[in-house]
C-alpha cells in the first residue's frame, strides 16, 4: 500500500531546512505535533527496547534555564512552538537484568518465561560479544543516544510532511543541561541523560540558500 506520491516526499524533504529562526507568533496545532511526537513513539529501536524519553519543555522558566548553555538553540528556545528534549537511557535500564528490560519484555512485547530467557541472553551475548559495551557506561549511552537520533529522524521527516520547519540541536553543553534539568527535577541522572534536542514551529524567512547536498550517485554504490 503506497500512502504518499514520491515526488511529494521528495518536496517535503527539500522544504525541510534547519530553522534558525523562529517566528514565535505562531504555535503547532495540538493534532499535528502529536502526529510529530507518534513518530517518535512509533520508531524503531534495537531489540524493541525504545530506549527513550521525550521532555516537552513549554515552561518558559525552563527554557530560560538552559538558555546559556543551549547555544545552538536559543532562538528556538525564545520563539519555538515546540521544544523538545530526547533523553536517552543509562546502563542502569539498559543491563540485560534490569528491571526496565524485565518491563519491556513482560509488559509491553508481551513475551512468556521462556521468550524473555532466549531474548535476555541474546541481548547479554550482543552486549559483551557483538558490540563489546557490556557495563560500560559511556558506551552504552552512546548506544542508547544512537536510537534516539532514529526517534529524531522521524521526527523530522514527518514534521516536515506537515509543513512544519524544526531544528535538531547538538549545540549545547550536556553537562550543564543535564545539571539544571535534575536541579529542576526533570531528568534522573542515574537512569537518563540528554541525547540531542530539537524544536518545532514555523520560519520567520524563507531559507537564504537551496538546500545543498552531494549528488546520489557520489554517496551510494550498487555491488
Amino acid at each position: 500500500m503506497k500512502f504518499l506520491d514520491n515526488d511529494k516526499i521528495i518536496e517535503a524533504f527539500h522544504f525541510r531546512h534547519a530553522c534558525k529562526v523562529f517566528d514565535g507568533s505562531k504555535k503547532l496545532s495540538e493534532q499535528d505535533f502529536r502526529t510529530i511526537l507518534e513518530s517518535a513513539r512509533l520508531s524503531p529501536s534495537s531489540f524493541g527496547f525504545e530506549p527513550w524519553n521525550l521532555l516537552i519543555l513549554r515552561d518558559k522558566a525552563v527554557r530560560e534555564k538552559i538558555f546559556a548553555p543551549t547555544w545552538g538553540g536559543q532562538d528556538a528556545l525564545k520563539n519555538a512552538s515546540e521544544f523538545v528534549i530526547i533523553l536517552a537511557r543509562k546502563n542502569a535500564d539498559l543491563h540485560p537484568q534490569s528491571t526496565y528490560i524485565t518491563h519491556m519484555m513482560n509488559d509491553i512485547h508481551g513475551l512468556n518465561a521462556e521468550a524473555q530467557s532466549l531474548r535476555r541472553g541474546f541481548f547479554d551475548t550482543f552486549q559483551k560479544d557483538h558490540f563489546c559495551f557490556y557495563n560500560n557506561d559511556p558506551k552504552i549511552f552512546d548506544w542508547a543516544c544512537k536510537q534516539c537520533y532514529i526517534a529524531l529522524g522521524n521526527m523530522l521527516s514527518v514534521a516536515g510532511l506537515l509543513g512544519v520547519d524544526s531544528l535538531p540541536i547538538e549545540g549545547f553543553n550536556r553537562a550543564q543541561v543535564e545539571e539544571i534539568l535534575a536541579d529542576s527535577g526533570l531528568l534522573d541522572s542515574k537512569h537518563f541523560g540528554v541525547a540531542v534536542m530539537c524544536a518545532f514551529g514555523f520560519r520567520l524567512n524563507e531559507p537564504k540558500h537551496a538546500k545543498t547536498r552531494q549528488s546520489l550517485e557520489s554517496i551510494t554504490r550498487f555491488v
